[in-house]
């Protein structure tokens, strides 16, 4: 179970890691591939999406199905396993929601970068048909 959770931190991590690459000014022709790079791997990594959700489906699950501590009736030890659960899935939801966010920012950015290539190479065509002239 924690191998999963385990999967999607190192998932959103290496999203956070692509977006500060995609983020960094770097000279035309290396950020070019790097755009370029990330569109190939854009769809197949898009499977981190229903992975998430799926994970915030048992979370949501779990807190639903989670037995309730009232202070009179809980020990001191049941108290704890509960404070540690709750904090358990509150991190886990928000390490879920990062990760779709992350993506969602990965392909936005991209797609910006892309329309901004492609406008610089329609404006270096216009100015050297001009100077044909």
């Amino acid at each position: 179970m924690a191998l999963q959770w385990m999967l999607l931190g190192v998932v959103a991590g290496a999203e956070a890691v692509i977006l500060l690459l995609l983020t960094a000014p770097l000279p035309r022709p290396l950020a070019q591939q790097v755009v370029e790079f990330v569109r190939k791997i854009l769809q197949p990594s898009f499977a981190i999406i229903p992975f998430a959700v799926f994970q915030l489906l048992e979370v949501y699950w779990k807190n639903e199905h989670r037995i309730n501590c009232a202070k009179d009736v809980c020990t001191t030890l049941e108290r704890d396993r509960f404070q540690r659960s709750v904090f358990k899935s509150e991190r886990n939801t928000l390490l879920a929601i990062a990760a779709v966010l992350l993506y969602w920012l990965i392909f936005r950015v991209t797609k910006l970068q892309q329309d901004v290539f492609q406008a610089e190479e329609r404006k270096d065509k216009i100015v050297k048909r001009v100077k044909d002239e």
